[in-house]
């Protein structure tokens, strides 16, 4: 059975590789970063920002989170299962509540690029309206906003995995 320890260690690494995939992101980084790369970047080149490249993003990010918690937390109910009759009772409680609030979760986490794209068109609306001579300023402010948002939501998957190592680490 996988000790408290290389389960913490699994969990470590799975979330610092999807907030690195969530810092490093091509579409998200700022202008300044722009500036400092080599290559071009697609979306702050001479045309008008679009939202199509960040949805895509936003969906891959969520899909990767979704599908890493999921597969951790799966393993972490095997690890509890395996270490006494409670801890294979919460395992079960766990699965169940998982597979209740899943639904919800979904429905809640997929509006998540809808709602990024209303903050994406007010951002630029108000920087036509107010006659900015470069997208840049709203644009990073909307990269760093749509960053923040993806590792909020990166904290809350993470909480059940969380609670599960908190009780896999329990005696």
């Amino acid at each position: 059975a996988p000790s408290a320890h290389n389960s913490a260690a699994a969990c470590a690494r799975v979330r610092a590789t999807l907030a690195e995939a969530i810092a490093s992101a091509p579409e998200l980084a700022t202008a300044k970063a722009d500036a400092a790369s080599a290559g071009a970047d697609p979306i702050t080149s001479d045309t008008a920002p679009d939202f199509a490249p960040l949805r895509q993003r936003c969906l891959t990010l969520q899909r990767a989170m979704q599908a890493a918690t999921g597969r951790l937390r799966g393993e972490l109910r095997e690890a509890l299962a395996q270490r006494s009759a409670q801890a294979a009772r919460l395992a079960e409680v766990d699965a169940v509540m998982e597979g209740a609030l899943a639904p919800r979760e979904s429905a809640l986490l997929g509006a998540v690029p809808t709602l990024l794209e209303a903050h994406f068109e007010r951002l630029r609306a108000a920087a036509a309206e107010a006659q900015a001579t470069t997208h840049d300023a709203w644009f990073d402010h909307f990269r760093r906003d749509m960053q923040g948002v993806l590792s909020a939501e990166l904290d809350v998957r993470f909480q059940p995995v969380d609670a599960l190592l908190a009780a896999l680490r329990t005696p």
